[in-house]
């Protein structure tokens, strides 16, 4: 009697199959769920550039009443006014848009007072579709009908300007 060991080759081209239509399934899922963590995190660090911009105020105040750039958020020795050591070089670097978790930051100070912080997608479609700002007043706000990165922090009153950024929550 002869035996025969092993799969046939029909019987492998079945199981190579049914393994790529499994991850045909999944992968679509798998971006979905990291673009929506991207999301989160980017809200997450806009709310913590804002509580580094409140204990910025406490500790350097004086002329400069918020930090104008990230960098001055950033790490340093010593810490000083310049680099306030208040977020990590992720987010505080040197040349913006500082990138963390698949999105770009930027910050300015267009005036004594006021600051504009921005989060945008480092690759659109591909590890987000929102880009977000805040301004002093804490609240953080989604662009309405966005289709692209954006290139710098928006000015403040289009970041406060409710037919252009809807508050989230």
């Amino acid at each position: 009697m002869n035996r025969r060991n092993g799969f046939s080759l029909i019987e492998l081209l079945i199981v190579v199959a049914i393994i790529l239509i499994i991850a045909s399934i999944a992968i679509p899922n798998l971006l979905r769920s990291k673009m929506s963590a991207n999301r989160a995190a980017a809200v997450s660090t806009l709310r913590n550039l804002h509580n580094s911009q409140a204990v910025y105020v406490m500790e350097f105040g004086g002329n400069q009443i918020y930090a104008g750039s990230l960098l001055q958020l950033g790490p340093g020795t010593p810490c000083n006014s310049t680099h306030a050591c208040l977020v990590d070089a992720f987010i505080g670097c040197t040349t913006e848009p500082c990138a963390k978790s698949g999105y770009g930051y930027f910050m300015t100070s267009p005036a004594p007072g006021t600051y504009v912080s921005a989060a945008t997608p480092l690759k659109w479609n591909a590890t987000g579709t929102d880009n977000y700002c805040s301004t002093d007043t804490g609240v953080i706000h989604r662009q309405l009908g966005a289709s692209a990165s954006l290139s710098a922090a928006p000015p403040r009153a289009d970041c406060e300007t409710p037919t252009l950024y809807e508050p989230i929550q």
